[in-house]
């Protein structure tokens, strides 16, 4: 039996997407940048995430409309304890939304959802993304040889996590 998805606060960054919000999230993983660095998923699996129990995605709207950016965390309807950042993607990398953002979601993780680890896997040679994960205190694990295809690739991933005590002593 799946747990009943815990309720999330929402800040003044962030706010949960809603079902008109895909298009404009498909259309912020096909932008150059991202496209780099993240997988691209049909507006299809990203309803099919969205509605089914286990993901939340929460975004960043621009004042002139669409989304600044947006965050997929999953893992929410395990009994595992472990939650996955699967996704961020800001549209104008390199202006601080995105240290922001994950400022956030670190917090939420922790403090709201109850986890006790929180992991992610970014690109090897994603450097600026892994240097940010670092500066957060998340810890290398281990590569993932061969694990995602890009541009007709193989690549090597990056697993990275921390668990709620490394969480807590950063707090202090």
């Amino acid at each position: 039996m799946l747990k009943k998805m815990p309720e999330l606060r929402t800040c003044q960054l962030l706010r949960l997407a809603v079902e008109t919000d895909i298009p404009h999230i498909a259309a912020l993983e096909r932008t150059s940048v991202a496209r780099a660095y993240v997988g691209q998923w049909t507006e299809e699996r990203h309803r099919a995430a969205l509605s089914g129990g286990d993901a939340r995605y929460l975004v960043v709207d621009q004042p002139e409309g669409g989304l600044a950016a947006f965050a997929i965390l999953r893992g929410l309807a395990e009994t595992s304890h472990a939650i996955e950042l699967k996704r961020i993607v800001v549209a104008t990398p390199e202006k601080g939304l995105g240290r922001r953002m994950l400022v956030e979601l670190i917090r939420m993780a922790f403090e709201e959802l109850g986890t006790h680890r929180l992991f992610l896997d970014v690109f090897e040679d994603n450097a600026r993304a892994r240097h940010l994960y670092e500066s957060l205190g998340f810890v290398f694990e281990g590569t993932m040889r061969d694990a995602a295809r890009r541009d007709e690739q193989w690549c090597n991933l990056r697993l990275m996590s921390m668990l709620a005590n490394e969480y807590a002593k950063r707090r202090t």
